[in-house]
């Protein structure tokens, strides 16, 4: 396998884009491979890489069918209700408490059950 060619940060050449570039223009590297890659250095630790995928070989995003957005509303649902109390807390639970913050500290405030 050859070595990638590695590009200064903001100086990639035209027709290479990230993988968020791409996604802002509608697109998806589409299994191609990775042609170049990019380094931002760093003070303290190692340098930031973003690998960089050719522009004219990306495919178009597929779009959101109907089942993947039913399948995308369960599981924002489900990350949003409780186990304890089994209500939907609004907001998502965070993974720290596993449960609604009243339920975390009833303490503070009684979980409506």
């Amino acid at each position: 396998m050859a070595a990638l060619p590695v590009y200064p940060w903001r100086l990639a050449p035209d027709g290479l884009a990230t993988v968020r570039q791409l996604r802002a223009r509608g697109l998806r590297p589409g299994g191609q491979d990775v042609v170049a890659q990019i380094e931002r250095p760093r003070r303290r630790r190692g340098a930031l890489v973003a690998y960089l995928y050719e522009i004219d070989k990306a495919k178009p995003v597929r779009p959101m069918t109907p089942a993947r957005w039913a399948a995308l509303a369960k599981a924002n649902t489900a990350r949003r209700t409780c186990p304890e109390c089994g209500r939907d807390a609004g907001y998502v639970i965070p993974a720290s408490l596993g449960m609604c913050v009243p339920c975390a500290y009833p303490d503070d405030e009684q979980c409506a059950a």
